[in-house]
C-alpha cells in the first residue's frame, strides 16, 4: 500500500511531496497510467489554470485513468485544481472539458467591494461532518490556507464536506464521497491542520515507508 502524487508538470508538487514525506511516507510520482501500478492512495495537487491542467493530463494519457480510478472509489485526494477538474468545466477556460466525475461547474468569485480576488490567506472550513475519519481531530471549523479565484459549485449538495464564507457567499471548500476527498484550500500550506488532514487520509489508505 503506497501513495502516489500526480505530476502533470505544474502545480504545487514539491510542497505536497514534502508534506507526505514529513508524515513518514515515500510517495511515487505518477506521470502516466503505468505509474499507478501498486499505488493505493492518490493525491492530485495543483495550482494554475484549469485548461492547462486538462491539456497536460490529456498529453500524459491520465484523463481516462483518473476517471476510472475515482469511479472505482479508490482513495483520491484532490487539492485546488485537483478539486476543480473533477467537475464538467470552468469559467476560467470555457469550452475545456473537465473530468466530469461530479455534476457541477467551476465559477469565479464575483466583484465585491472590500473582497479581493484571488481569495488568499487563512479562512475557516465549516465542516458538515466533523466526525468523518478524514477530518478527525480538526474540530468543527478548522482554518486552512487558500489561494484561488475560482471555486466549484457542486450540483449534488450531499457531496459538500465543508463550506467557507468569502466575497458575500458561502462556497463548497471541500467535498467528500466514499474514498474521495477534495479541497479548494491547500493542506500542504496549512501547517498543523493541513498535515493532520493529509495524515488522516494516508492513515486509512497507505502505509508509511
Amino acid at each position: 500500500m503506497k501513495s502516489g502524487i500526480i505530476d502533470y508538470g505544474g502545480g504545487n508538487l514539491q510542497s505536497v511531496r514534502n508534506a507526505v514525506r514529513a508524515l513518514g511516507h515515500d510517495p511515487v510520482l505518477v506521470r502516466s497510467p503505468q505509474d499507478l501500478e501498486g499505488v493505493s492512495a492518490l493525491i492530485f495537487p495543483g495550482q494554475g489554470a484549469f485548461g492547462d491542467c486538462m491539456a497536460a493530463l490529456g498529453r500524459q494519457q491520465l484523463t481516462e485513468a483518473l476517471v476510472s480510478w475515482i469511479a472505482a472509489d479508490r482513495p483520491f485526494f484532490g487539492i485546488c485544481i485537483g478539486y476543480q477538474v473533477l467537475f464538467a468545466g470552468s469559467d476560467e477556460n470555457q469550452g475545456v472539458r473537465g473530468l466530469g466525475v461530479f455534476p457541477g461547474k467551476v465559477v469565479r468569485f464575483p466583484s465585491v467591494p472590500g473582497a479581493k480576488v484571488p481569495h488568499m490567506g487563512w479562512n475557516q472550513a465549516q465542516l458538515t461532518n466533523p466526525e468523518h475519519p478524514v477530518w478527525a481531530g480538526l474540530g468543527e471549523a478548522p482554518f486552512f490556507y487558500f489561494v484561488h479565484s475560482y471555486f466549484p459549485v457542486p450540483e449534488d449538495a450531499s457531496l459538500v464536506a465543508s463550506r467557507t464564507d468569502y466575497a458575500g457567499l458561502s462556497f463548497a471548500s471541500a467535498i467528500q464521497q466514499g474514498n474521495v476527498t477534495a479541497t479548494q484550500f491547500h493542506p500542504e500550506k496549512s501547517q498543523e491542520n493541513g498535515l493532520r488532514l493529509i495524515g488522516n487520509f494516508l492513515r486509512r489508505h497507505a502505509e508509511p515507508r
